[in-house]
């Protein structure tokens, strides 16, 4: 996985389900470099979305790599399955993971990108003995299981600090952030250090989400990396 600056990967827990191949078709003409694609159980969060049939689907047609946020408990029982749908990089919970690194291991041997998310509680030092098996933690920057939600200030602080655990371990951390982002914390979340833009309502709620993502991409920024 190449480290860019930035990337903006678009939720597809926020398009339109009863047009999905349309959204699906806007996402691979626009500027994005993604599709995020969130898997929940409504046991781990308070909601339910697709499962592998409708992920399936959009790998069918997406043209861009599926990065997959599982919100689940016991995500290894289901690594395979995400492999098997189209899964470029698989995101598992720490909250979530008994045995963390043995979880790492198990997505990378499939050929996966590592990825580990983290909620609003959860303290990004909580990382610090996996930092160097992580290719890309995920800091929720609202509570996981519902979109629309408002950003957590807070997160800015955790991305800095995140950055500076990664610095001279695994420099090619991507960190993203999902939940609340739009143009108003943008570059403020890029100057910070964050790597990835994941954005669900601000692009699939906008009059033209083609220009809401150019938007999104081409913000002006000013990089203060820790």
């Amino acid at each position: 996985m190449s480290k860019n600056i930035h990337m903006i990967a678009p939720s597809i827990l926020a398009a339109d389900f009863g047009n999905l191949e349309k959204d699906i078709s806007m996402v691979n003409s626009s500027e994005a470099d993604w599709f995020h694609i969130d898997i929940m159980d409504g046991v781990f969060v308070p909601n339910i979305s697709f499962g592998f049939p409708v992920m399936q689907a959009v790998a069918k047609h997406a043209k861009k790599p599926l990065d997959v946020h599982l919100m689940i408990i016991d995500p290894d029982r289901y690594l395979q399955a995400c492999k098997d749908s189209g899964a470029s990089i698989i995101t598992v919970h720490y909250e979530a993971c008994a045995h963390l690194h043995r979880t790492l291991s198990a997505i990378k041997e499939l050929g996966c990108q590592a990825g580990v998310a983290i909620n609003p509680h959860t303290s990004v030092q909580l990382l610090k003995e996996v930092i160097a098996d992580i290719d890309m933690v995920c800091i929720m920057s609202v509570n996981p299981g519902f979109g629309g939600q408002t950003f957590i200030a807070n997160t800015y602080t955790k991305i800095k600090e995140l950055r500076h655990i990664a610095a001279g371990i695994n420099d090619n951390l991507l960190i993203e952030v999902d939940g609340g982002v739009g143009l108003t914390n943008a570059v403020q979340l890029v100057e910070a250090g964050a790597d990835v833009l994941v954005a669900g309502s601000f692009v699939f709620n906008a009059e033209n989400p083609i220009d809401a993502i150019h938007r999104l991409k081409n913000i002006d920024v000013t990089l203060r990396r820790v």
